[in-house]
C-alpha cells in the first residue's frame, strides 16, 4: 500500500469519528461484519394476504417458515446400482456418527429420506448450509458431501425442485424437451431415469436440454458429463422460439414432437426467500406483471411442441398466481378446452385468481378497469376467467401450490398438462417436404415468427426474387454434400456471436477412419460397437475429443445442425 493510500484511509476512519490509530474501533467494525437482512416487506404480506393463497388461520406459521433458514437437503445421483452403494455409506458410516451430536446447544436431528422420493435417494435434514460448513464436529460430514458433490455422486439439490421429474412418468423410450434446463438438476434426474433399466446401454429415448443463456449452457454440459449418457443434447435457444427439429423415420422426414416436455420458466422465485434472502428487500409484484407473458409465450411453445398423449409439467418457484395459474389458465382458454387438460396432482384455491396489483399498491379486479397507460405491464391473461362454466372445465384446482410451513421446504408450483389433440391454430399437423431440411431460409423464420405461436415451419417463406434462389440453391447443395460427409455444420451466424461463442461443427467419423482403430484395442471394444456414433468437433487438424451419442441423437444431429446451436 503507498503512503496516499494509507493517508487517505487514515483521514477516512478520522471523519468516521475513529482513533485515527486503526486499533479497537477498526477492529469492531469488521467483527461487526455485514448488517444483517431484515426480513420484512410490507407489500410482499399485503399482497398475499389479499389473494388468500396461505389458509385460514395459517398465516402467522407461514411467515415464520419464510424467516427460517432453508434445511439441507441431498439426492443420491447416477445409476442405480452406483447410488445404491454411495446410500450404504451414508447410512452405516455418516448419519450414525450424527446421532446425540449437539451443536450450539441444538440437538442434530437424524437425516430423514423424502418419503416421496423413489428408493431412499433424497434425504433432508435441520442442519442449514452454514451449520454444516463451520461446525467442526460435522466436518467429516461436510467434506464428504463436498468431495461426493464434486464428483457427481450427490446433488444439493432443494426438495421441491426434485418433484417435476417424478411428474412426467418417464419411460426409456420416451423423447424429453427440458425447455430451461440451468444449472441441470432437473435435467440430470431425466437422465437418470432414461437409465432405469442398466441392461440397456442405449436407450431409444434421449433428453434436449435447452437453456437461453450460454454461459448457463456450459453448466449443462458439465452436469451431463458426470453422468456419461449417450442420450443427452444440449442446446442454447429462447425457449418462447425454440424451433421444430426433424427426424427420419423410416426414410421420411418427419417433424419431431416429444414425448414429455419440463417447463421450468423463468420466474420472481419468492417461493426462494428462505435460501435467497435478498428477495425479502427486492420483492414487488413489478417482477411478476414482467415475467408473465415470457412465461406464457414459453408454456404455448412447449404445448406445441408435445407429442399427442404426452405430458408437459409446468413449474415455477414462486407463489404469485399471476406466474402460475394464470398462466394455465390462459393456455387453457387457448386450447379451447379440447386439446389440452390438466392432470390431478393437488389443489390449488380458485379464489386465489382474484385481481392484480400494481407495485404501487394499486388494485385492478377487471382488465376493463385498466387505465391505457398501464395496459403495457397489466395484461387481460392475467384476469381470471369470468365464464363461471370455462372456469369449472378448467379443473384449475388439479394445480398445486407448495407452502414453506406445510413440509418445511421452499415454495412452489406444479401443473401437468396432458395434449389430447393439436392446438386450435395448428389443427394441420406441419408436414415436412422432402425440400424443406434443404431451406436453410427456414431458421429465420422460426426466429421471426414463433413469438406469436405459430409453427412456422408449416409455411416457409418463398425468396422474393430470382438472386435469393441462387443463394439459396447453393446452401442447399452445400448442406447436401455435408450431410453425405457425416458433417453436421455449424448453427446459423446471422446473430449467434452476440448469444456467445460459436461453436465448431459436430463431425461422425467414417466407418474407416484410422483414428478408431488403437481406441478399439487399447479399450478392447467389441467389434459390435457403434463406431458410426462417434464424433468430434474438428472437421482438420488433430482430433482431441471424441464424444458417444445414442442412435436417435444422431438422427437429431445430422438433420437439425443448421438451425440448432448445440
Amino acid at each position: 500500500m503507498g503512503r496516499r493510500a494509507r493517508d487517505r484511509r487514515q483521514r477516512q476512519r478520522q471523519e468516521r469519528g475513529g482513533d485515527g490509530g486503526g486499533g479497537d474501533g477498526d477492529q469492531a467494525g469488521w467483527a461487526g461484519g455485514y448488517p444483517e437482512i431484515v426480513k420484512e416487506n410490507e407489500l410482499f404480506e399485503r399482497y398475499y394476504r389479499e389473494l388468500g393463497i396461505v389458509p385460514a388461520g395459517e398465516w402467522d406459521a407461514f411467515m415464520a417458515a419464510l424467516r427460517e433458514p432453508l434445511p439441507a437437503t441431498l439426492r443420491i445421483t447416477g445409476y442405480r446400482s452406483h447410488a445404491k452403494e454411495i446410500l450404504h455409506c451414508l447410512k452405516e458410516k455418516y448419519f450414525k456418527e450424527l446421532q446425540d451430536l449437539e451443536v450450539d446447544g441444538q440437538k442434530v436431528e437424524m437425516p430423514q429420506s423424502l418419503s416421496w422420493y423413489p428408493e431412499e435417494l433424497a434425504w433432508h435434514t435441520n442442519l442449514s448450509r452454514k451449520i454444516l460448513r463451520k461446525s467442526p464436529q460435522l466436518e467429516k460430514f461436510h467434506q464428504f458431501l463436498v468431495s461426493e458433490t464434486e464428483c457427481g455422486n450427490i446433488s444439493r439439490q432443494e426438495a421441491v425442485s426434485m418433484i417435476p421429474p417424478l411428474l412426467l412418468n418417464v419411460n426409456p423410450h420416451h423423447k424429453i424437451l427440458d425447455m430451461c434446463a440451468a444449472p441441470g438438476s432437473k435435467t440430470a434426474q431425466l437422465i437418470e431415469m432414461l437409465h432405469a433399466d442398466m441392461n440397456v446401454p442405449f436407450p431409444k429415448g434421449f433428453v434436449i436440454a435447452n437453456d437461453v443463456d450460454n454461459k448457463r449452457c456450459y453448466l449443462l454440459v458439465h452436469q451431463a458429463k458426470r453422468l456419461n449418457s449417450p442420450c443427452i443434447m444440449v442446446v442454447n435457444h429462447d425457449a418462447s422460439s425454440i424451433p421444430n427439429l426433424q427426424i427420419d423415420v423410416d426414410g421420411r422426414k418427419e417433424v419431431l414432437f416429444y414425448d414429455r416436455i419440463l417447463c421450468d420458466v423463468p420466474c420472481s422465485g419468492d417461493g426462494t426467500m428462505r435460501k435467497n434472502i435478498d428477495v425479502w428487500k427486492k420483492w414487488t409484484t413489478q417482477n411478476s406483471l414482467q415475467l408473465h407473458g415470457l412465461q406464457l409465450r414459453i408454456a404455448t411453445r412447449g404445448v406445441e411442441q408435445l407429442a399427442e398423449g404426452g405430458r408437459m409439467v409446468y413449474s415455477t418457484c414462486s407463489l404469485n398466481p399471476i406466474e402460475n395459474e394464470a398462466v394455465i389458465a390462459s393456455l387453457l382458454e387457448k386450447s379451447q378446452g379440447e386439446n389440452a387438460s390438466l392432470d390431478g396432482v393437488g389443489k390449488s384455491l380458485l379464489s386465489q385468481l382474484k385481481k392484480v396489483m400494481l407495485k404501487d399498491g394499486q388494485w385492478f379486479e377487471e382488465w376493463k378497469d385498466v387505465p391505457s397507460n398501464r395496459q403495457t405491464q397489466i395484461r387481460p391473461t392475467m384476469f381470471p376467467v369470468k365464464d363461471e362454466e370455462k372456469l369449472k372445465a378448467m379443473n384449475l384446482e388439479r394445480c398445486l401450490r407448495i407452502l414453506p410451513h406445510h413440509q418445511n421446504t421452499g415454495g412452489f408450483f406444479v401443473a401437468v398438462l396432458i395434449k389430447k389433440s393439436p392446438m386450435p391454430w395448428n389443427k394441420r399437423q406441419p408436414k415436412v417436404h422432402q425440400k424443406l431440411p434443404q431451406r436453410t431460409g427456414d431458421t429465420e423464420v422460426i426466429a421471426a415468427n414463433t413469438d406469436n405461436g405459430c409453427e412456422c415451419i408449416e409455411e416457409p417463406t418463398l425468396p422474393e426474387n430470382q438472386e435469393s434462389k441462387k443463394i439459396e440453391e447453393l446452401q442447399n447443395s452445400d448442406t447436401e454434400q455435408s450431410k453425405k460427409e457425416r458433417v453436421c455444420g455449424p448453427p446459423p451466424s446471422k446473430k449467434m456471436k452476440l448469444f456467445g461463442f460459436k461453436e465448431d461443427p459436430f463431425v461422425f467419423l467414417p466407418e474407416d477412419d484410422p483414428l478408431f482403430l488403437p481406441i478399439q484395442k487399447f479399450y478392447a471394444l467389441d467389434p459390435s460397437f457403434p463406431k458410426m456414433n462417434l464424433l468430434t468437433r474438428t472437421q482438420e487438424g488433430k482430433k482431441r475429443q471424441l464424444y458417444m451419442v445414442s442412435k436417435e441423437l444422431r438422427n437429431v444431429l445430422l438433420y437439425n445442425s443448421e438451425k440448432m446451436k448445440v
